[in-house]
C-alpha cells in the first residue's frame, strides 16, 4: 500500500472511520495485516505454558475473551440488520447471517467453558 493510502487509513481511525477497499488484493493485504498484528501482540505461548495455572486461573481471560465476542456478535447482529434493511445483495447477507451465527456459537461455547473452569475448580475440591 501506498504511503498516502496509510496516512488516509490512518486519519479515517481517528475519526471512528475505516475506508472501504474496491480491490481484493487490498482486501487481502488488510486481512493480512490484521492477522500478523494480531499474532505479534499475542501473549508469549512458552511464556503461559511454563506458568502453573489452575482452572479459576484461565477464567478472567476467558471472561475478557467472551465479553470481546459477544459485543462484535451484537454489532455483527446489526450490520446484518442493516443489509437486510438497505437490500444489499442476497450473497452478502447469507455471509453476514452466516457470522453471526458463528458469532453467536463462538459466545456460547466461551460461556460453557468459563462454566467448566468453576466447574472442574468445584469438583476438585
Amino acid at each position: 500500500m501506498p504511503a498516502t493510502r496509510s496516512l488516509i487509513d490512518a486519519i479515517a481511525e481517528r475519526f471512528g472511520r475505516r475506508r472501504a477497499y474496491i480491490d481484493t488484493t487490498e482486501v487481502d493485504a488488510v486481512l493480512t495485516q490484521q492477522t500478523n498484528t494480531a499474532y505479534s501482540q499475542a501473549p508469549d505461548p512458552a511464556g503461559i505454558a511454563a506458568a502453573r495455572h489452575d482452572e479459576l486461573a484461565v477464567q478472567p481471560c476467558l471472561l475478557d475473551a467472551r465479553a470481546r465476542a459477544l459485543a462484535d456478535f451484537v454489532y455483527l447482529e446489526a450490520v446484518l440488520a442493516d443489509a437486510r434493511t438497505r437490500r444489499l445483495s442476497p450473497e452478502l447477507i447469507r455471509s453476514l447471517r452466516a457470522v453471526v451465527g458463528h458469532s453467536r456459537e463462538l459466545t456460547g461455547l466461551l460461556a460453557d467453558v468459563v462454566r467448566t473452569t468453576a466447574a472442574v475448580h468445584a469438583d476438585s475440591r
